[in-house]
């Protein structure tokens, strides 16, 4: 291609709405134009890269088995609410875009495709004999983000390859999720990326186990936590880790306490003379699930640790059904003007004990009438603790479980893992932190759709069953703008030779120089015939601007047809390490082809 004829405009200056240095480096190079709120244009340099990751992510896809499909954008809401997404995704999470059609037929922009999916699957697949299956799809996805940021990492339209598997039983889904899990390390390896793959909540996708593929950078959103030996990695939302040892009560009798102003666990700790692992405090939170039943919860856990609200909000999915629900609306810590809308009386707000009694809840039919008390097992654990006496500026002392408190009934993991904890499965290993971007995300879904829309087969003995579900997911514009963030220096981007839009950028630095011309236009043949992908700057302008121009669209490698001419020399530059070389020119094409066959390795 040659630069002159190419819609192509840098920008000088970093775009006032872009927060890091991907987004402003996509933006100021020419790749992505903003047109609304997480709306953006793919300009021809990127849609080049996206065509790149598209195809790695397809030939990896197909090396499994898995087949290329494409299907609807548009969703009838039916087949959201006979998933029960519907609601949590048009109300909880409100991701959903959705509209009416002028039949006044509700439908969805698709975030994601599982209900679509196990329709075709319902009435497609009738036996054994059909599965395995795995089918997918690179296409555009819609999510209504609440604040839309970062360019293509978190925008409202974005490209996405999603894959559904379907099978007759669990080990036929695990054997296609480790398949899915090698091609995906493949993906990103390609892509020139460097990653690590991680345990991972299911989040409203659900199903019994996830991995989440996150591409390391430090603007990455997630926390990751792992450990050195590389035999433990999670995303902050699922790690599991040990906590440190509780110290040892300085309280060995029960009493009541005055505690005036200690309505804080440093406050209290501190007019104590305790540690704050002696302390169980008790968060309150309101719950709302997707009938409009709003229930509190009450939760236990140890004063030095803080409640994880994924884990604690799949604890609350679990009982749904208790209270006739499907899933959650909303979990929150309630504000001052919630509490007045259920509490029949003031709450003793910072001293709290695990026994608050149910008459603090006021009569409603939509309000259920008893706290859910959830322990973690920090708190369980701990003896002769400290907690609120459920009175203001007063706390008990020496307490103990199945003595002063009820014995726990539901004792529940829903403590944060944290930098500096041990880990689970070797104590000596202590938890490190980095930051990711979630290029990947992998689902062993199990029967959740299946049973839900009636997707079922027969097996070999004539018996029908539920078809067993996989789904796997790649953010195709997500991954390419990930490269950039882990990639680039002052000068602008430094593409993977895997993904960059052209492998090479032939520079005439004076275009009035017809030895110049000459050479670089043969060059630029010698490299098409060669399937060297090459962009020509012929552009009139001064060789300075071309410079800055290579550097900041981050072409792997520069040729400049300069004053080395006359010794039958262009000059090769290396965009990663900014090394420069004098080369022959009948050289040229033959060593980039090595270089850039090694580089794809």
């Amino acid at each position: 291609m040659r630069l002159s004829q190419m819609l192509f405009v840098t920008l000088r200056d970093d775009p006032a709405d872009a927060e890091i240095p991907s987004h402003k480096l996509l933006v100021r190079a020419g790749f992505i134009r903003r047109i609304g709120s997480g709306i953006y244009s793919y300009l021809p340099l990127m849609w080049r890269v996206l065509q790149k990751v598209s195809q790695i992510v397809r030939e990896e896809m197909n090396a499994t088995g898995a087949q290329e499909c494409l299907l609807p954008q548009l969703q009838p809401s039916e087949l959201w609410k006979e998933s029960g997404r519907w609601d949590t995704y048009t109300k909880a999470e409100g991701i959903m875009f959705a509209l009416t059609d002028r039949q006044d037929r509700e439908l969805g922009l698709g975030p994601t495709h599982e209900e679509v999916i196990t329709t075709i699957a319902k009435e497609m697949i009738r036996s054994y004999r059909q599965l395995p299956v795995n089918l997918y799809q690179i296409q555009t996805k819609f999510r209504d983000e609440i604040r839309p940021r970062f360019g293509l990492m978190r925008g409202r339209e974005f490209i996405m390859k999603d894959a559904y598997s379907f099978h007759a039983d669990e080990e036929s889904l695990k054997e296609t999720y480790r398949a899915m899990d090698q091609a995906y390390r493949n993906m990103l390896r390609r892509c020139g990326l460097t990653f690590r793959a991680v345990e991972a909540d299911s989040g409203a996708i659900g199903g019994s186990g996830s991995q989440e593929f996150m591409v390391l950078a430090d603007a990455g959103e997630d926390e990751v936590l792992y450990t050195e030996d590389s035999k433990y990695a999670a995303n902050v939302e699922k790690a599991v880790s040990l906590p440190p040892d509780a110290i040892a009560s300085p309280f060995n009798s029960y009493e009541k306490r005055e505690t005036p102003n200690c309505n804080t666990i440093e406050s209290l700790a501190k007019f104590l003379k305790c540690s704050p692992t002696n302390i169980v405090k008790n968060v309150l939170y309101e719950a709302i699930y997707d009938n409009g039943k709003t229930v509190l919860v009450l939760v236990s856990i140890r004063g030095d640790q803080e409640v994880n609200e994924v884990k604690l909000n799949n604890e609350l999915v679990k009982i749904a059904a208790d209270y006739q629900a499907k899933t959650l609306l909303s979990l929150k810590v309630p504000d001052e003007l919630a509490q007045k809308q259920w509490a029949a009386k003031p709450l003793p707000l910072g001293y709290i004990a695990p026994d608050l009694e149910d008459n603090y809840i006021a009569k409603n039919n939509d309000i259920n009438p008893k706290f859910v008390r959830l322990i973690d097992k920090t708190a369980s654990e701990i003896t002769n603790f400290i907690t609120g006496a459920n009175e203001v500026n007063y706390h008990f002392v020496g307490a103990n479980w199945g003595k002063e408190f009820p014995a726990p009934k539901l004792v529940v993991d829903i403590r944060k893992a944290k930098i500096g904890d041990r880990a689970v499965h070797d104590p000596n290993q202590t938890l490190q932190t980095a930051r990711g971007i979630e290029a990947g995300h992998i689902f062993q879904l199990g029967t959740k759709y299946s049973q839900a829309m009636g997707a079922t087969f027969t097996d070999e003995q004539g018996k029908e069953k539920p078809l067993v579900m996989g789904c796997y997911g790649v953010g195709v514009s997500r991954l390419a703008q990930s490269a950039v963030e882990q990639s680039y220096d002052k000068d602008g981007i430094i593409w993977p030779v895997a993904i960059a839009p052209y492998e090479v950028i032939i520079v005439i630095p004076n275009i009035s120089d017809e030895e110049q011309v000459k050479a670089a236009e043969k060059l630029y043949q010698d490299f098409n015939n060669a399937g060297i992908e090459a962009l020509l700057d012929d552009r009139n302008e001064r060789a300075g601007v071309k410079f800055k121009d290579a550097d900041l669209i981050g072409i792997p490698y520069r040729i400049v047809t300069g004053k080395s001419l006359k010794e039958g020399k262009v000059e090769l530059v290396t965009r990663a390490t900014k090394e420069a070389q004098m080369i022959n020119l009948d050289e040229v094409v033959t060593t980039l082809r090595e270089w850039i066959e090694t580089a794809k390795k």
